[in-house]
Parts: structure tokens; sequence; C-alpha cells
């Protein structure tokens, strides 16, 4: 927390009625309890004392239940040896568009170049452009439109030129 942040709260303790403010943010805490009683100190202000408390306690959660995942097909050794994988480069939830309304940016046997840019990853309400690192044609795509992603997930798979 900020000292400036800091000092206010005090002030506000100190000009008002109440006996302590705690305040979490940002996993800190900071409890001010003001001692109104107490002997005025030298700039005519009571005496406030000021408790850090960090980290700020975290509910418990439940265990989470993993999902399960749909079996991938087994893969021919012919075709797929040569296929070129696009992966996401983060967490995020996979756009195939840049609209709902509109068109794909990629679409399945359409070729593409390098720097073509074949789906969004949204991270934390940042629209993320996926660009192609290899030119060729789209064999495959792994991954449904508003789909959860994690980091590495393979969203394409590309047939070199």
């Amino acid at each position: 927390m900020n000292v400036n942040y800091i000092k206010k709260l005090i002030r506000l303790v100190e000009e008002s009625d109440i006996e302590s403010l705690e305040v979490s943010t940002w996993g800190r805490t900071v409890k001010i309890i003001h001692r109104g009683d107490q002997v005025a100190n030298g700039n005519g202000h009571t005496a406030a004392t000021v408790v850090h408390t960090s980290p700020a306690p975290r509910p418990a959660e439940p265990p989470a239940e993993k999902p399960v995942a749909a079996p991938e097909p087994a893969p021919t050794a012919t075709d797929d040896d040569k296929l070129v994988p696009v992966t996401s480069p983060m967490v995020g939830t996979f756009y195939s568009s840049p609209a709902p309304d509109a068109s794909p940016y990629v679409s399945l046997n359409e070729k593409i170049s390098v720097g073509q840019v074949v789906c969004i990853v949204e991270a934390m309400k940042l629209m993320n452009e996926i660009e192609s690192e290899v030119s060729g044609r789209i064999a495959k795509i792994m991954v449904e439109n508003a789909q959860p992603v994690e980091f590495g997930q393979t969203l394409f798979l590309i047939d070199p030129d």
C-alpha cells in the first residue's frame, strides 16, 4: 500500500468517531486503531496505531475437479508427421473471428502465409492476435470457438508448403 494512502486513512480515523479501521487490498491489510483517550502528542493530534498485516487471509476453496478431456483420435503416422502446430502462447479464450458476427480468420484447407492472423486469444480482457509462423494449408482446427485454452495447447495444425 502507498504511504500517502495510509496517511489519509490515519487522518480519516483521527477526524472521525470510529475506534478502528481495517483495509485490505491486493493481499495486504492495514489496521488503524484510534486511541482517543490518550494524551495528545505535540502537534495537537491524538495518537493512532497502525498495524500492518500481510498477506490477507484467503477463504478456503474446495478442491477443483479436473475437467475430463475428450480423447483425441489417433493420428496417422504418414500425414501428421509433417504437420506444424500453432500453439497458444497464453492461457485464455480462443476466438476464431474478430467479432461474433464476422467470418473466421481461417478455415479448414485454407492457404495461409507467415505472419497471417489465424485467431485471437483473449486474456484478461485483452484480445491477442495469434499469427502463423509458417506458410501452408490449415490441415486441422483443434479448438472450438469461445473455448478456454491453456499455454502451449495446439490450436491449429498446418501442412507446410
